[in-house]
């Protein structure tokens, strides 16, 4: 492909990411809300205006806007374009990984990735501002993991072991998580549990171990620094929800190398 064709199909892809985690940001807005994310005007949440295109271009119009409401002059947060930028960056990442196509640039195995990597991103917000994961986005992971199996049995022309490796990444890791939830009342949320079955349900059972390394990992980091800094004490609990998500997509787009890295230690 020509240079010139390279950088638009990047574009194209770019501003796609973008626009799915600009939706997926009012998905996490609106679900607590109680509002649909699909139906109604988006509006600014300070005063209430109805926004026109020109406001809605990712991250050009929070630039061209001065990081303010044109209506009301309200501040509009950092994380909003933020989450557009990694939008943008995780399509153009679902493509280097699983593969271009003719539907805006990806084909059907980067879509779900990207489609699952949105999911996550209002999972992660939603879960950090209420410590709570709605059932609505944990069933969209799981149907996401439904569709990668129906097309990886299909192109490997092997249903039996892809049922078997995603089946038990439903399993590996949401099980334990709910035996230790049983024996030690709030060791998790219910809704963490959920999401690493429907996740593993998504990206087999190496890979799901991987995330939940991750997670746990990450995790107790910043509950480490939080303790050192004097932010947090002994008992305290920090939505758990973030770290998982980050590990999925770390584990969606790196998880055999993570594993087989692993494994070569011994």
């Amino acid at each position: 492909m020509l240079p010139a064709l390279q950088i638009l199909w990047g574009g194209v892809r770019f501003f796609t990411g973008a626009a799915l985690f600009s939706f997926f940001e009012v998905v996490a807005w609106r679900l607590p809300r109680g509002l649909s994310p699909l139906r109604g005007r988006s509006v600014c949440p300070a005063c209430g205006a109805v926004l026109g295109p020109a406001e809605l271009v990712p991250v050009a119009s929070w630039l061209a806007l001065r990081g303010r409401c044109r209506h009301c002059g309200a501040r509009i947060p950092a994380w909003y374009p933020a989450g557009e930028l990694l939008g943008g960056g995780a399509a153009l990442l679902a493509a280097a990984r699983f593969g271009d196509g003719p539907l805006l640039g990806l084909g059907a195995e980067a879509w779900l990735a990207l489609l699952l990597g949105g999911v996550l991103y209002a999972i992660a917000r939603l879960d950090a501002a209420t410590r709570e994961i709605p059932d609505a986005l944990n069933a969209a992971v799981a149907l996401l993991g439904l569709c990668r199996v129906a097309l990886l049995g299909a192109r490997q022309g092997g249903w039996v072991p892809t049922v078997l490796t995603h089946g038990l990444g439903a399993l590996c890791v949401s099980l334990p998580m709910l035996v230790l939830c049983l024996a030690v009342p709030g060791a998790f949320g219910g809704g963490d549990i959920k999401l690493m079955a429907a996740a593993g349900l998504f990206l087999g059972w190496q890979a799901t171990l991987a995330a939940f390394f991750l997670a746990v990992v990450s995790g107790g980091g910043y509950g480490f620094f939080l303790l050192a800094a004097g932010r947090a004490r002994r008992g305290d609990q920090i939505a758990f929800g973030p770290f998982l998500c980050a590990g999925i997509a770390a584990a969606l787009l790196a998880g055999g190398w993570l594993v087989r890295r692993y494994l070569a230690l011994f």
